[in-house]
């Protein structure tokens, strides 16, 4: 190939990377929509019905998005927005606006200012903790009380369809050819055995969908000219960037009963598969391990462990995933741990002088039960 011709395809290749980075970027950090939503069918269709009565009939209609972070609750709304924005009567009639800073710093005094100044009798929101009891009568009356609930209900082979279609270039990307190239890589990916696993760590961790973003995000970054397609090693050194956090470390500085309860909670994650645990159940998991090998820990007290779960707790390697109520007792609230198996096991290769026992404990793959 002569240096002119060379020169040419570098060039032709230099500026598709650059869309791809363009295209990708944007859709991970502002959640633009492609493909189908996964998982939030029901409520798809339940928005999209809403607000094109809103806008084509004129009905006073209003709605609060209900959701976890990450559960795809501004997805949703672009979705439904990119298919009404087809319909030419909508477009007539549809304004969009835009919140985002104003809800995000105080949520009180943005209601205030929203009731004020725009004097919404068709919202569409998406936070909700005593949102209904901050707004104002006159915008309250109005209010219908609709409520759309979002709870990250896809399964991992769903979870697999996003990972694929979040990371895949558009049909109308220009250059053809290269986008092909492109999609089937991704296709590869998707069905290699070492990235499913590493995504399935990531899926009993968090299900938020911009956990998934953040580590497309870090993977994207390695695209260059001369390494122009993604691969298994960069997705794989994106996991270890995103799990290299301050949580980790955190992990290096607790006393071994409190080791011992994350790793009785890492075997609740595996046996019951990320569903939510609580303390009672944590602390039967310690006293099956306790009573097989009670010769190298000593016994603790029930009170004992509780305090090193609450230390765990204020450390943010544990979180509820409701609010305490005066009547709860703290034994059964559900929780949810914020460290992965990646995470566990890294930190206890450089845990100094962790008992043999609780090291066979973690790496064993049942329970014990």
């Amino acid at each position: 190939m002569s240096k002119r011709k060379s020169k040419e395809s570098s060039s032709a290749n230099g500026e598709c990377i650059s869309q791809v980075q363009r295209i990708l970027r944007e859709r991970f950090c502002h959640h633009h929509a492609t493909g189908k939503p996964f998982g939030i069918e029901h409520q798809y269709r339940h928005l999209l019905e809403l607000l094109k009565r809103t806008t084509v009939h004129g009905e006073s209609n209003s709605a609060l998005i209900i959701g976890p972070r990450g559960s795809g609750k501004t997805m949703l709304l672009n979705h439904v927005l990119k298919e009404l924005m087809e319909i030419k009567q909508v477009r007539e009639n549809l304004l969009e606006v835009h919140l985002n800073g104003l809800l995000q710093t105080n949520d009180k005094v943005a209601l205030k200012e929203i009731t004020r100044q725009l004097h919404l009798e068709n919202v569409v929101g998406d936070k909700v903790f005593d949102i209904l009891e901050l707004l104002e009568k006159r915008v309250k009356s109005r209010f219908s009380h609709r409520q759309i609930y979002l709870m990250n209900s896809f399964d991992f082979k769903q979870y697999i369809k996003i990972f694929k279609e979040q990371l895949s270039l558009p049909a109308e990307f220009l250059d053809e050819s290269f986008a092909q190239k492109w999609n089937n890589n991704v296709q590869h990916l998707s069905e290699d055995k070492t990235v499913q696993d590493m995504l399935q760590n990531l899926f009993h961790y968090s299900k938020d969908l911009r956990s998934l973003h953040l580590l497309l995000m870090l993977a994207l970054s390695n695209v260059t000219v001369h390494h122009p397609l993604i691969t298994a090693s960069d997705l794989h050194e994106a996991s270890k960037q995103y799990r290299m956090d301050s949580k980790a470390n955190i992990v290096h500085g607790l006393s071994v009963l409190e080791i011992c309860l994350i790793i009785a909670m890492k075997h609740l994650n595996d046996v019951y598969e990320g569903e939510p645990f609580n303390f009672q159940m944590v602390y039967n998991e310690f006293q099956k391990f306790m009573q097989r090998k009670a010769h190298c820990m000593y016994n603790f007290e029930k009170p004992v462990v509780m305090k090193a779960f609450e230390h765990l707790l204020q450390l943010e390697l544990v979180k509820p995933i409701e609010r305490p109520s005066v009547r709860a007792q703290r034994e059964y609230l559900l929780m949810k741990l914020l460290l992965d198996n990646n995470q566990i096991m890294d930190a206890l290769q450089a845990y100094p002088n962790c008992p043999t026992d609780v090291k066979q404990w973690a790496t064993s793959s049942l329970s014990w039960l």
